[in-house]
């Protein structure tokens, strides 16, 4: 049975370790003179102390000397097999300053002397009290770790159920937008192609532009949904990813990376340096006016370490501080998913955003591991349809 403490400072259960019966019984009057009904033990060593430990008591008082032992003892046992929030009072007739100091370091409550044991009652109660609050924090500390755990892990599921979805999509783009548009850019061809009429195949042909476009536009957003060019590696995607950023948006854009092929890398990793990266690249689009933009992607004592920075006017606090800026919270939350972690800094020369994750030997659930990052990259956008 666990300690506890009394859920009423009326009637305690004592745990006495005391070698003198005298003392016990002296002990005991303060008690009951105070007000208190007391329930009482008395062990006097090592061994009777460890086993009264296996009871709840509502404080322990003990006596600094005893015969191979000692109350310092008693603490460090109390401390190391059980907690300290069951009080622990120390009572000594010759306790110096320096031992005194010493227990109340190592989580006494409090110690009197023998020969003041007036206050005693106000010292048990008071100890009491301070127990209490400790243990009420503590669960609540315990509470709240176990909430925020929970939402931790509501957000991973949401992360998960949304790179589902995202599939999901990009698989129908794929199927039924992608068919489709391609089997009406064929019928408009074999239109322009056999109409004798200049007027219907200058149509056609501007049908056939237009389905072009709309094509493209597929492309562009089932790539955002699911970016199949992972599947060609890490270091293809950014190497992807910053060319088109840099063609799109006329910022210089430069990839530096310490590896020419990548290792393979866990489940999951290649996923959330790619998410990382087009988030970083998508806020600096918006909102960071840089003229450069520089990523960085090292892998260094067993940890992938990938850099986004850019010389762009920075975050102000008020930008940090936003309720409802959830881009950097989510890929805080993306990373814990994979074991890693995310670091920003922000001034007025601009803003770098660092994703941290170690590699060693961990494994995604499904413990599958990434291909490895063969370096080779296409200019194309690697979501095309085979027949376009």
């Amino acid at each position: 049975m666990p300690l506890t403490a009394p859920a009423h400072a009326v009637h305690l259960r004592v745990l006495h370790l005391e070698d003198s019966e005298l003392d016990h019984e002296l002990m005991l009057a303060h008690l009951r003179a105070g007000g208190l009904e007391v329930d009482s033990r008395r062990v006097e060593s090592e061994g009777g102390f460890r086993q009264a430990l296996a009871e709840p008591w509502d404080v322990i008082v003990s006596d600094y000397n005893l015969p191979g032992f000692s109350g310092l003892k008693a603490l460090e046992i109390l401390r190391d097999q059980h907690s300290l929030l069951v009080p622990f009072i120390l009572v000594s007739g010759e306790i110096g300053e320096q031992v005194a100091v010493q227990a109340m370091l190592n989580g006494a409550n409090d110690y009197l002397l023998k020969d003041k044991l007036a206050r005693l009652v106000p010292a048990v109660l008071h100890a009491i009290e301070g127990s209490e609050a400790l243990r009420a924090k503590h669960e609540a500390d315990l509470a709240l770790g176990q909430s925020e755990q929970r939402l931790r892990e509501l957000a991973q599921h949401l992360q998960a159920s949304v790179e589902a979805e995202r599939t999901a999509i990009a698989r129908e783009i794929h199927d039924d937008v992608g068919g489709s548009l391609t089997a009406l850019k064929f019928d408009l061809a074999w239109i322009e192609r056999h109409c004798g009429n200049a007027a219907v195949a200058q149509r056609a042909q501007n049908a056939i532009e237009t389905v072009m476009l709309a094509i493209e536009s597929s492309q562009r957003i089932m790539h955002n949904l699911r970016p199949a060019i992972l599947e060609q590696g890490l270091l293809a995607a950014l190497q992807w990813m910053t060319q088109r950023f840099e063609k799109r948006s006329n910022v210089v854009t430069l990839l530096r990376t310490s590896h020419d092929t990548l290792p393979t890398l866990p489940a999951g990793v290649p996923l959330a340096a790619y998410r990382t990266a087009q988030e970083a690249l998508t806020n600096i689009s918006k909102h960071a006016n840089a003229t450069r933009v520089e990523v960085d992607l090292t892998i260094a004592r067993g940890v992938l370490s990938l850099e986004v920075s850019d010389n762009g006017r920075g975050l102000s606090q008020d930008d940090l501080g936003k309720a409802r800026s959830f881009g950097i919270r989510g890929l805080r939350e993306r990373a814990a998913q994979v074991g890693g972690w995310v670091d920003l800094s922000s001034g007025p020369g601009g803003t770098t955003i660092i994703l941290s994750v170690p590699l060693g030997t961990e494994r995604s659930k499904s413990g599958r591991a990434t291909q490895p990052d063969t370096g080779h990259h296409d200019s194309d956008d690697p979501t095309s349809w085979d027949m376009l």
